[in-house]
């Protein structure tokens, strides 16, 4: 375990920050490698995994819920040095993590075809996300006992092992992806479902090492079958803490299936510039979101300790620092979209059309940046609805237009990314008034607490 509360809190951030930030990039790198080799296939192709990859975005929601719920929960837990409740939390979360990887195949079976059918109107598209989606659903499942793990050592300060294993898995999926897809070496190409199965093969590997640190080098929390056991207690308290984080990736997942749907009748060539896109817009944004993922533990270490004062620094550092970043970004993609999204492809339709979407949504990165810093604030505090609230607000607002204007004969794909823009600032407003308002309440520690004035 890592003590939070002592030191500089901007050297806390950048020193939590730096090896998440690794282990992201590299965990990046799964879906970048993946769409290159993708890319070779055609527009078809790129759409049919970009459209099914969306379900990573709904399976991260469901991991979100587990992983907010560990963090917030541990983390308070690790700043009373109350060893025995983090050891609880960690086990249980385990149990969890399981039941959740068994539903994640079942269901994901039953509902592959209806869901590809949903996004796109493209047969092509269509059989080659489900070729993709049925190889890579055994990854996906196999994320939530390794984000069981990764949250419980994050919450106690420890980043470093998630960064190298994440490094290595990455780099068996660089490795894999060409022989795989292409048939390198084997003479056996297996296209779409070749960059499924990659994808699957690394993670599997990469919860196996997360096991191994675990069993041989972890010291404050360990497993234990009988801790095991569901205590619906503790199953409802890291619920409470984690599904408002959960349904905001849960939005996220409508809003990209909203856009998918707005967009079905545009072709693949639109779909598949949406995809590489919005795939390179995530990828930027790693470096606001690992300090914002920094943030968490050092504010739920420092309100587990009453130590008020530190929690406000940590909120304000952070938000300066995302800024800073975000604004930097916005400048890059606005300057030189086009060598981004030709990293990925060299479809010149794509190009162009992935290049005029970075181009708009860029003028909303600053905004994004406020949002993940107060979205993580409240992580830490332990009350994750205000941050569900604000994106509620915000997918109510993006998805009824949206869906109108489709419908609408001078519809055209930047209507939604201007909406989007539009709407992602009303976000990040009604944000800042949340988190200003749950600092002030929940920072009022009597005297005896430590609780330090703040001015």
């Amino acid at each position: 375990m890592r003590d939070l509360t002592q030191g500089p809190v901007p050297r806390l951030l950048v020193a939590m920050a730096m090896p998440i930030l690794g282990g992201m990039l590299f965990q990046t790198l799964y879906y970048i490698v993946d769409l290159y080799f993708v890319a070779q296939l055609g527009q078809a192709a790129i759409a049919g995994v970009s459209a099914a990859g969306n379900a990573n975005v709904a399976v991260f929601s469901l991991t979100q819920v587990l992983s907010v719920g560990v963090v917030a929960l541990m983390s308070q837990a690790a700043g009373r040095q109350d060893r025995a409740e983090a050891n609880h939390v960690f086990n249980q979360s385990l149990a969890i993590a399981l039941l959740c990887a068994a539903l994640a195949i079942l269901s994901g079976v039953a509902l592959v075809d209806w869901y590809m059918r949903s996004l796109s109107g493209d047969g092509a598209t269509q059989s080659a996300g489900r070729s993709f989606f049925l190889a890579f659903l055994p990854g996906l499942a196999l994320q939530f006992p390794l984000v069981a793990m990764s949250s419980a050592l994050r919450a106690t300060g420890v980043v470093k092992p998630t960064m190298a294993i994440s490094i290595l898995t990455v780099l068996l999926n660089i490795a894999l992806a060409p022989v795989l897809i292409a048939g390198w070496g084997t003479g056996i190409p297996l296209g779409v479902f070749g960059a499924g199965l990659a994808s699957t093969v690394a993670i599997g590997a990469g919860l196996v090492l997360m096991v191994i640190y675990f069993h041989k080098l972890e010291k404050f929390v360990y497993a234990d079958r009988k801790l095991m056991a569901p205590q619906w207690a503790l199953w409802r308290r890291i619920f409470v803490v984690g599904m408002p984080a959960g349904g905001e990736f849960a939005l996220m997942f409508v809003y990209f299936t909203v856009v998918y749907l707005c967009l079905r009748d545009f072709g693949p060539t639109v779909q598949a510039g949406f995809g590489v896109g919005s795939r390179v817009m995530q990828s930027i944004f790693l470096p606001a979101l690992a300090i914002a993922f920094a943030a968490a533990p050092v504010v739920g270490q420092n309100f587990g300790a009453r130590l008020g004062a530190r929690v406000q620094q940590t909120f304000w550092t952070t938000a300066w620092i995302s800024s800073l970043l975000m604004l930097a970004l916005t400048a890059v993609c606005i300057g030189m979209p086009d060598a981004l999204i030709r990293v990925l492809t060299q479809d010149a339709a794509v190009v162009a059309f992935a290049a005029d979407f970075l181009r708009v949504v860029a003028l909303s990165f600053l905004a994004n940046g406020i949002i993940f810093t107060c979205s993580s604030v409240f992580q830490g505090l332990g009350n994750t609805w205000p941050a569900l609230i604000a994106s509620g607000l915000r997918m109510f607002t993006f998805a009824m237009p949206a869906l109108w204007m489709s419908s609408q004969r001078w519809f055209t794909p930047r209507h939604l990314w201007w909406l989007s823009v539009a709407t992602v600032a009303g976000q990040a407003l009604i944000c800042l008034w949340l988190v200003r308002r749950e600092l002030a309440q929940r920072l009022a520690f009597p005297a005896n607490e430590g609780y330090q004035p703040i001015a």
